[in-house]
């Protein structure tokens, strides 16, 4: 069997190693956009922004890797459309490829400004790709080099996770950074109140100006951003703009072949889209999870949901849970989620120190998730309570003397 994976990121690695170690003998290709090999793309917003890493570093697998699981990397390569009828690919430069069975795992598209209210200009950004961090790095250095002497000046929009590790890997490098968050606080989509007013206080102390409940409301400048108004009226001088206002998934592809999209692509338990001979995995889909369906953006699920991809593939017929988890890394802190906190009515925090609090959500008696900052402790017993589908009594969470482990006891 001839298999096509289209999306060389973690999830389309992860699926062609899966199936080399099934055991699978016919051919696998792996097909990417970018120019590169595939390469983690968490530490973007954090050490490569940073400079901390090469990009080298980042390669999900050395080059060799390929050729010794015989797997065909084909880089730099646009699919402009899936043929379902013949079970072909077709590539921007008009050349076709065959498959027997195809993946989707072409991730998230980050969403950009109008170019009506600036989102065009030079010096704004996304934060998406290592080409992307590539030119931030040098603006920013740019930026660093100003006549006047000041600091570079950088407008983050969006007060999301990715806004907020880009603020705090500016502020390393010694730049003037404002964060807008046109929500009434920031991480309002994704955490609750107390998570929001931790790393609030975080960024305020590192010098961070953070404008919660405002919006942009255009850039100012010819051919590059030399400014911005904002929703209330107010204008800042600005050098470099990064836009970290969501991703949605990268389904165009599918949904131009006429396969089913609804927030990503659909598929059931199997990981198979409503073609059958067509699977996804990763950011790109939309799958059950309990009564519902969900969409999700982490490096866990992308593994997890091609690796049973690839059991599909090969004939295995185990249905895909997700366990969710995820991080942020920001300054010192490290943030650590368990589960997701859909429909939570309160949240219990649990205070280690001033610098090391987690935050556990419930909905009635029910644990859903937890954000643990600097306390891997906390993490775990709550990442493995939820997985069993087990409680806490909250009374015993808050007590910052009380044992974890105990909750573990069965």
């Amino acid at each position: 069997m001839d298999i096509a994976i289209v999306g060389a990121g973690q999830a389309g690695v992860s699926l062609a190693t899966r199936l080399r170690n099934l055991k699978h003998d016919g051919t696998i290709s792996l097909i990417g956009e970018e120019p590169v090999a595939p390469y983690q793309r968490p530490p973007l917003s954090k050490h490569y922004l940073l400079g901390d890493k090469s990009f080298d570093s980042l390669l999900l697998k050395p080059a060799s890797f390929y050729d010794e699981q015989s797997i065909a990397l084909l880089t730099g390569r646009q699919v402009t459309f899936i043929d379902r009828d013949n079970q072909r690919l077709e590539f921007s430069d008009g050349t076709t490829h065959g498959y027997d069975a195809l993946a989707l795992t072409t991730g998230s598209i980050a969403r950009t400004l109008p170019a009506e209210v600036g989102g065009a200009l030079e010096g704004v950004f996304t934060l998406r790709s290592a080409k992307d961090v590539d030119e931030i790095s040098a603006s920013l250095f740019a930026t660093g080099e100003r006549p006047d002497g000041k600091q570079g000046r950088v407008l983050i929009v969006g007060g999301g996770y990715l806004g907020l590790e880009a603020a705090a890997s500016a502020r390393k490098r010694g730049l003037q950074v404002t964060l807008i968050e046109m929500g009434t606080r920031i991480l309002q989509r994704v955490a609750g109140a107390e998570t929001s007013a931790f790393f609030r206080k975080l960024h305020h102390d590192h010098g961070v100006d953070l404008r919660e409940g405002v919006g942009l409301d255009h850039l100012i400048g010819t051919d590059r951003v030399r400014g911005a108004k904002l929703s209330d009226g107010s204008e800042l001088e600005v050098d470099v703009v990064i836009v970290a206002i969501g991703v949605g998934a990268n389904a165009a592809l599918a949904e131009n072949a006429g396969l089913v999209v609804e927030n990503g692509i659909v598929v059931d338990a199997q990981c198979r889209t409503s073609d059958t001979s067509i699977f996804a995995a990763g950011d790109c889909t939309s799958f059950p999870h309990g009564d519902s369906r969900i969409r999700l953006e982490s490096v866990g699920n992308a593994i997890a949901q091609a690796e049973a991809s690839a059991g599909t593939i090969t004939g295995r017929d185990d249905p895909y849970v997700a366990k969710p988890w995820f991080w942020s890394d920001q300054y010192d802190a490290k943030l650590q989620i368990a589960g997701l906190n859909i429909g939570y009515d309160r949240v219990v925090t649990r205070n280690g120190t001033s610098s090391s609090p987690s935050f556990w959500y419930f909905r009635g008696d029910a644990l859903l998730a937890v954000d643990a900052v600097n306390d891997g402790r906390a993490y775990m017993a709550g990442k493995k309570l939820i997985e069993m589908g087990r409680t806490a009594d909250p009374d015993a969470i808050a007590d910052p003397g009380h044992d974890l482990k105990l909750l573990l006891r069965p």
